[in-house]
């Protein structure tokens, strides 16, 4: 008899934290902008000149994940677990299915390029570890990754694959 007890407060108690789990993991998620990856340590020898230097070597990958509705970037941020920051200031819609590919460096934004540069030769990524935020204009998080080079880059050529 007491077994029984045990077994049903063990399923309940599984069953309490499941429910209580699920949401608050799907509402990381709900937004159809993601990060797709990070080339989070540009190759060769780090040098943020900007003359030469690798920063444009470094990006990070977002993609509009949705089947249906485009996504204009104006307004969004991206910021680091430092609060290294760049906020799109620009128009650039995501259609379905389309990524941009935020860079370092100085360039010519593009939007048949798919790629947006940070105007700055700083690196914003660590290539030990950092977090990654993606969030919406109003401050609401898209989305958001912790990485370690030595936990999640297995190959270690410092890009970092999410969302497939």
């Amino acid at each position: 008899m007491r077994m029984r007890h045990a077994l049903a407060a063990v399923a309940a108690a599984v069953s309490v934290a499941a429910v209580t789990a699920g949401p608050a993991q799907a509402a990381e998620y709900t937004s159809a902008l993601k990060v797709k990856g990070v080339q989070y340590d540009a190759p060769g020898t780090d040098s943020n000149r900007c003359s030469g230097g690798n920063t444009k070597n470094e990006y990070l990958t977002i993609k509009n994940y949705s089947r249906t509705a485009k996504v204009n970037l104006k307004g969004y941020v991206v910021k680091d677990a430092a609060g290294n920051k760049y906020t799109f200031t620009a128009n650039h819609t995501l259609e379905p299915g389309d990524y941009v590919k935020l860079r370092g460096g100085k360039g010519t934004n593009s939007d048949a390029g798919n790629v947006v540069y940070r105007q700055n030769c700083n690196f914003i990524w660590n290539n030990d570890k950092d977090t990654i935020y993606l969030l919406k204009p109003g401050g609401a998080k898209a989305d958001v990754h912790s990485y370690t080079k030595r936990a999640n880059d297995a190959d270690g050529n410092g890009y970092i694959n999410y969302h497939g």
